[in-house]
């Protein structure tokens, strides 16, 4: 009992852990906007500059799951100071970067942080009183989607009044502090997956994912149908199948194939996957779609990358919002009422920009409404696969499903640049039926994403899980510990 007591309070390690995610989310999204400015600075060109994204995303894709498998098996937050010491190093390499190559190499370390969605998660799902844990999943997994709609806000601003080496200081700062935090006031994790960390298996999915995320990120550069591309495709192709059938003979497996056949773990992971398709690349390219002359080209409002970022600043609220909501939404609706409404308003709000895009009020409206359902949508998701999976697995599960909704939007945002630059101006903008087809193609996967999660089966709740270590403090001081389930 006395080591129960001694245990940190849950809300402590909330805020460590909801510093980590925001950081890891804000990394993704402040270097978009300003990828000019870096290009500028360090003296390289602009299919360079692009490795700058693509190296943070081929890291991570590898990471997350990876980390959140090896913290199922050694301890979640043993593996949270790791992540978290990830972000802080890149970070730091990435502001004082001399050239283009440390800050590729910069990027690649901070994609180790990817770990940090899996373990929160998991370290929720281990520690916190059960009432809360659906709340705290929720606000949680929102700051995914509010710290991506937050870089794009501030990522001018902070270019503008300092440089775009402050884009890195400032996570490394937070991500430091967090990590320090972590090491001396999160407790152990007390749910272990047994078992030995498969090395050979972690090679074959980190050699298709690689493959797979280079192909799609680099193949509009490099063209579709040029060898490098083709051969990347290929080899995903082959090596995909070869993993799934290591994995499935194996005795540790590090991706248990039993677990991802769960139905309701491959449905939503299929929502994920459609959902980050339209998420991300919306966050990719209205943006661009402000910032285009409208007396140039007759559409666009010839916004800065300040003010673009600022008019999407309602979206990043109403994220926030529905965060917060999440937990009781979730407790009177349940999680897959609020996945189907958030797939569902993704559509109609994409589908309102496609309509209706000629005025500034009506992005605010659509936008906000996006937020909405990015808030709800991501709470969801996350719920659902925690619910759905056993305690020892809830890391590499999550990890999984974060990195299938990171495949998604790597997947939608290069099919939409394909889209939107297949006709160009004289000046050299895309013509606006590109962005109209374009955003058209995201409400048609933000709609079956929506059919695919009225298909999720409804998980009751796992009452035979041994609550966290917090929640069985709370009991003892409530006289009521042998009234819980086990």
């Amino acid at each position: 009992m006395t080591a129960t007591k001694q245990r940190t309070d849950y809300r402590l390690t909330f805020v460590v852990l909801c510093v980590g995610v925001g950081s890891f989310s804000l990394l993704q999204s402040m270097v978009t906007p300003v990828l000019a400015t870096i290009e500028r600075g360090l003296g390289t060109d602009q299919a360079t500059v692009t490795w700058v994204l693509t190296a943070y995303l081929v890291s991570a894709s590898v990471f997350t799951p990876i980390v959140g498998r090896v913290g199922d098996k050694v301890g979640k937050e043993r593996m949270l100071v790791v992540a978290l010491g990830a972000l802080a190093v890149g970070s730091f390499l990435a502001a004082i970067a001399p050239t283009i190559g440390v800050l590729i190499a910069a990027r690649a370390i901070q994609g180790i942080g990817g770990g940090v969605l899996p373990l929160t998660f998991g370290i929720i799902r281990d520690e916190f009183p059960r009432d809360k844990v659906a709340g705290a999943l929720g606000i949680s997994a929102a700051l995914l989607a509010v710290g991506g709609g937050i870089g794009l806000v501030i990522a001018g601003p902070i270019v503008e009044a300092l440089s775009y080496h402050w884009l890195f200081w400032l996570p490394m700062i937070l991500t430091g502090v967090a990590a320090l935090t972590a090491h001396f006031f999160v407790p152990e994790s007390p749910e272990r997956a047994p078992g030995r960390i498969n090395v050979s298996s972690a090679l074959l999915m980190s050699t298709w994912l690689v493959a797979l995320m280079l192909a799609v990120s680099q193949g509009h550069a490099w063209g579709w149908g040029s060898p490098t591309t083709i051969g990347l495709f290929a080899l995903a192709a082959v090596v995909l199948p070869i993993w799934v059938w290591a994995e499935a003979r194996s005795d540790s497996p590090l991706i248990d194939m039993k677990m991802m056949r769960i139905p309701t773990v491959w449905t939503v992971n299929l929502v994920s996957l459609l959902f980050g398709m339209g998420m991300y690349s919306m966050f990719a390219f209205l943006p661009q779609f402000l910032q285009t002359p409208d007396e140039v080209t007759g559409y666009g409002f010839g916004a800065s990358v300040t003010q673009s970022g600022l008019m999407l600043l309602p979206q990043t609220v109403a994220t926030f919002v529905a965060g917060l909501a999440s937990g009781r939404l979730a407790a009177r609706y349940g999680s897959k009422a609020m996945l189907v409404a958030g797939a569902t308003l993704t559509s109609l709000g994409t589908l309102g920009v496609v309509v209706a895009h000629d005025h500034v009020w009506q992005l605010l409206v659509e936008s906000t409404v996006l937020g909405l359902a990015f808030g709800l949508a991501f709470a969801a998701m996350s719920n659902l696969i925690v619910d759905a999976v056993p305690q020892t697995q809830t890391g590499v599960a999550s990890g999984m499903n974060a990195n299938i909704r990171t495949i998604g939007g790597a997947l939608g945002g290069a099919v939409l640049a394909s889209v939107i630059t297949a006709g160009h101006r004289p000046d050299g903008y895309p013509v606006e039926s590109g962005y109209v087809d374009g955003f058209t193609l995201l409400v048609v996967t933000s709609a079956l994403s929506a059919l695919v999660a009225c298909a999720v089966p409804v998980v009751k709740a796992r009452t035979h899980l041994v609550p966290g270590p917090q929640a069985e403090a709370e009991a003892a001081r409530a006289g009521s510990t042998s009234a819980r389930p086990r």
